[in-house]
């Protein structure tokens, strides 16, 4: 179909509307045109009879009409452009209509055929009824219309094309391209001036020029495709604060290098500022950065594989990290069975941080970064005391043993040039060490000397705490056996050298000692006013995470036994609960040593000691059994909240029964 001959055009259009239908002729003569195919179009729409209303009159799809639609909504910005001698002409436009074929004549075709198979229908009836049945009819009258329902009715899809299709159409008449009329309107194209003095308009900069031609739009913003949630550019990126930034890096990439992250966030960045944000979001494995599981899986969420809640995944995604800390490999099955989560949680967790290796395990993805370790000794070691403390809690969940806690020896991996062994590490990390410690041991020895010229000044009370005199072997010293593994050579805090023993067992330098029992009684009572009941192996651990939040060279690194610590804990104020475990009782020698806050200057002191004292000779008791013990001894009746508030600060439940805290063993 061609449509070259358009003196067969006509065209017509509603005003209103916007709205232009053209009818062009289609050639029937051509070739290409395929007559039985416009016999039948014509035969569908129009049936067999010819009259006026029929679309095709010669029996012929011969025609074929394009009805115009809006193709922008804001037209503004546009205009028609004409090049003339150097010169270009601009004309403004209010509309741009674009034109499609109308199929219509369809829709035609279809109603003729219901027509056709509703006649059938009828035509099966019977002819012999002289008269159709009488039926009973109900007269409604209509209601008054109500403004609301006028409202409705007016804003209604079919009201809106009902007033359409009440527009009449405007018929125009065509006129070809080399017609005089057409050479007239395309002179309208050109500007009529011949100078820029008329048109005044024009007097202007060019910036001002194009800001006129083109203003800012505000429908620009709306108009951008969005993209999806979870993506964000480099660029939108930058325009967060540096906290946000790093989060949204780690959570993303997972494991990264701090000199990658350096590059990621762009130039004149403080180093310093992103380390103290790194240590917020990520961990350090391996002198590379981790991030947290309570990162990826916030509070409320849960395993899309499992359902298991965010607490369990974030322990044991914990556990994946504290034993790529210890070895370059870990074994799947290994983890499955101490974590006891679906082999899919597992595999996630493995595929965050290493890759898989055939007949081998899983390595992790990153080789060692000794130069962050050699570059920042401070961080590695906060680092490696909160490892501890997490390693304590993973033992007390998982009940973990000796070979999960023992780091394997590699075989046949030392042939790989980029991997370091452990013990290389823990050699560099004391070599670090000892440098970054040199100032403080050389002012601990200047105050040593100082003391020994003068003894007088030197004697000083320390009843508030003993200070045992026995060699390190008759010494009780605070458990660190599992943490050989990790400790690079560090005993509580301080470096132990050969040359710093006496810096240990009580041999502080007299300067130092009463600094050291004072921070340590402030840690003890901050502590149990907070707590209220702490075994000895969580009072170690809440240490272990003060000690790493100090900055290094505090005098709490001087090194603090089990003995010290015990001691401190009795002289500000609190007592040892002699709790009746069970005989069977798998807790360790710390986790049996239960002390609590005997007086805390509140109205709850006595309501307390007298709940402490039903421990003393129960290991576990039921609620009622508490309440009536404190009514008794209180000579009052206690309400719930009253109750609960000395419960909650003392005891746990479990399975219907109340425990002190620390003593539950699962």
């Amino acid at each position: 179909m061609t449509y070259d001959d358009v003196t067969h055009l006509s065209a017509k259009i509603k005003p209103k509307q916007q709205k232009v239908e053209l009818e062009m002729a289609i050639d029937t003569l051509n070739p290409n045109y395929c007559r039985s195919k416009g016999e039948q179009i014509a035969l569908n729409v129009d049936g067999t009879c010819t009259d006026e209303t029929s679309t095709y009159s010669s029996k012929l799809m011969d025609k074929q009409t394009f009805c115009s639609s809006q193709a922008a909504s804001n037209v503004s910005r546009y205009a028609a452009a004409v090049y003339k001698k150097g010169e270009l002409h601009l004309t403004p436009l209010h509309g741009i209509l674009q034109l499609r074929p109308s199929f219509t004549y369809l829709d035609k075709a279809d109603a003729k055929h219901r027509e056709r198979e509703a006649a059938n229908e009828g035509g099966d009836s019977s002819q012999d009824e002289a008269e159709d049945d009488v039926k009973q009819i109900t007269v409604r009258f209509s209601r008054p219309e109500t403004e609301q329902a006028r409202q409705r009715r007016v804003q209604s899809y079919e009201f809106l094309q009902k007033r359409q299709a009440e527009e009449h159409w405007v018929h125009l008449h065509y006129y070809g391209l080399k017609d005089s009329r057409s050479e007239h309107e395309r002179q309208y194209l050109f500007s009529q001036g011949h100078g820029l003095a008329e048109n005044t308009e024009l007097i202007k900069s060019p910036s001002e020029y194009l800001m006129m031609l083109m203003p800012p739009s505000v429908e620009e913003e709306n108009d951008k495709p969005m993209a999806p949630s979870n993506v964000l550019s480099m660029a939108q990126l930058r325009t967060l604060p540096l906290a946000d930034q790093i989060k949204i890096l780690m959570k993303n990439v997972k494991v990264m290098p701090f000199a990658n992250l350096m590059s990621l966030l762009g130039s004149g960045t403080d180093s310093t500022a992103v380390l103290r944000c790194i240590q917020q979001v990520a961990m350090l494995v391996q002198g590379n950065w981790v991030v947290k599981s309570d990162v990826l899986y916030p509070k409320d969420s849960s395993s899309p594989h499992s359902g298991v809640p965010a607490e369990v995944l974030c322990r044991g995604r914990d556990f994946v990290m504290w034993k790529f800390t210890q070895d370059r490999w870990v074994v799947r099955k290994e983890v499955a069975a101490v974590t006891k989560l679906c082999p899919e949680d597992v595999k996630d967790f493995l595929e965050h941080m290493s890759v898989a290796r055939i007949n081998k395990g899983w390595e992790f993805m990153l080789p060692y970064d000794e130069d962050f370790v050699k570059k920042h000794p401070d961080i590695v070691q906060r680092q490696h005391m909160l490892w501890m403390g997490i390693q304590a809690k993973l033992e007390k969940v998982y009940n973990l043993l000796k070979e999960h806690l023992t780091p394997k020896k590699q075989e046949a991996q030392s042939a790989h040039p980029l991997l370091v062994s452990g013990e290389q590490r823990v050699n560099m990390a004391k070599a670090k060490v000892k440098q970054n410690y040199g100032q403080l041991e050389k002012e601990l020895q200047k105050q040593k000397a100082e003391m020994k010229s003068n003894d007088a000044s030197a004697k000083m009370d320390v009843s508030n705490i003993r200070i045992k005199e026995e060699p390190v072997s008759d010494e009780e010293p605070m458990d660190t056996s599992a943490y050989e593994g990790m400790n690079n050579g560090i005993v509580n805090g301080l470096h132990a050298e050969d040359d710093s023993m006496d810096s240990l067992n009580g041999h502080l330098p007299g300067g130092c000692i009463d600094r050291v029992a004072q921070e340590l009684k402030a840690f003890v009572s901050s502590t149990f006013k907070k707590q209220f009941v702490l075994t000895l192996s969580e009072l170690k651990r809440l240490f272990n995470l003060h000690l790493a939040s100090l900055p290094p060279g505090h005098t709490l690194f001087s090194g603090i036994s089990d003995k010290m610590l015990q001691d401190m804990v009795l002289d500000t104020g609190c007592k040892q609960i002699l709790v009746p475990f069970p005989p069977q009782t798998a807790a360790s020698p710390d986790e049996l040593k239960v002390y609590a806050l005997w007086e805390a200057g509140d109205t709850y002191d006595q309501h307390r000691q007298v709940l402490l004292e039903i421990f003393s000779k129960n290991y576990r008791v039921r609620r009622n059994v508490i309440q009536n013990q404190l009514s008794q001894e209180c000579g009052e009746d206690l309400n719930k909240q009253e109750v609960d508030r000395v419960l909650k600060d003392c005891c746990v439940s479990y399975g219907g029964m109340w425990y002190l805290k620390g003593t539950v063993q699962s």
